[in-house]
Parts: structure tokens; sequence; C-alpha cells
């Protein structure tokens, strides 16, 4: 009598997060800017916030500019605990880091 294996279901992606890569230098890893708004205690105005995220990227399929879909995973590294799911939307140019400085 023969046993099959069972393969695990695969789990729902909860917490997903949509944001836009800022770098991209690091071999593997993006940089990804979350943007939210939060209402202020006492004055009720909505104030534009936002976040960095680590993101493990296997395959170096996003680039600078690209709107990329997250989710959160186990601990790859001290700082990386979320992995790319899909690059939603690509930049239509060819974007450059800005590490120049500019002296007068």
């Amino acid at each position: 009598m023969a046993t099959e294996a069972k393969t695990p279901a695969p789990r729902d992606l909860t917490g997903t997060k949509i944001g836009v890569v800022t770098s991209d230098k690091r071999d593997k890893t993006r940089a990804v800017a979350v943007d939210f708004q939060v209402r202020h205690p006492k004055y009720g105005k909505y104030l534009k916030r936002s976040t960095v995220f680590h993101v493990h990227d296997e395959k170096n399929e996003s680039k600078l500019g690209d709107r990329v879909e997250i989710a959160n995973c186990r601990p790859i590294s001290k700082t990386k605990s979320w992995r790319l799911i899909k690059v939603v939307e690509r930049t239509a140019g060819q974007l450059e880091h800005k590490t120049e400085i500019e002296t007068k």
C-alpha cells in the first residue's frame, strides 16, 4: 500500500502591503516605502506618514521606482522579514540614485 505525501496547502497572504522601491543597491534586498495616513489625535487632521521595509527579492526582479506588493514572512536577517510577492507596476524610465553631493 503506497502512502501519498500530503503537500501543505498554500497559506493565505494576510497583511500584504503595496509600496514603492526606494533602493535596489543590495543583492536580493530592496528598501520599499509604504505610505499611509494617520489621524491626528487632537486636531483630527490626516497626516501623511511613511514606513520603510527591507524586502527579500530572490530573483532581483524589482528596480528603483517600481510599485511592488510585499508580504510578511519569517525573519531572513536582522532587519529583513518581508518578501516580494509581485511587481504591480514597472517604472517607465530608468531612475538614478541620488548619492552625489553637489558642490558650489
